[in-house]
């Protein structure tokens, strides 16, 4: 067999007896008491008013996209930092009109008041 492969069954092996031995301690020693107050919807200590489904303003979905794409973009800059050397001239050139095009978008955003919260 293959170490590589031996090293991934034993990870999900392992794995799962700790999820297995994590889940019988909680039913083993989690609370079990119930009551009234406690089987109350409970949201920031305040009593909910409203349908959780209405509308929300769009600037929130803004604002949500926007940060996921900055979040995939460290993703992409990280493993560009550590392979930058043997990417030459191409690679920078490259990520620099990556970072161009998420400048535009973000100051696009900018101009367009998502982050503004009146």
């Amino acid at each position: 067999m293959n170490v590589n492969l031996l090293a991934l069954v034993v990870l999900f092996i392992v794995a799962a007896v700790v999820v297995v031995a994590f889940l019988a301690l909680v039913v083993l020693f989690g609370p079990k008491r119930s009551n009234a107050s406690k089987s109350l919807p409970f949201e920031c200590g305040t009593e909910g008013t409203g349908d959780a489904r209405g509308p929300f303003p769009i600037k929130y979905y803004l604002a949500a996209i926007i940060f996921a794409v900055f979040d995939v973009e460290v993703a992409f800059l990280y493993p560009w930092a550590v392979s930058f050397r043997s990417l030459h001239l191409v690679g920078f050139v490259s990520m620099l009109i990556f970072l161009a095009v998420l400048a535009i978008g973000l100051y696009y955003a900018i101009k367009r008041g998502v982050f503004e919260w009146k």
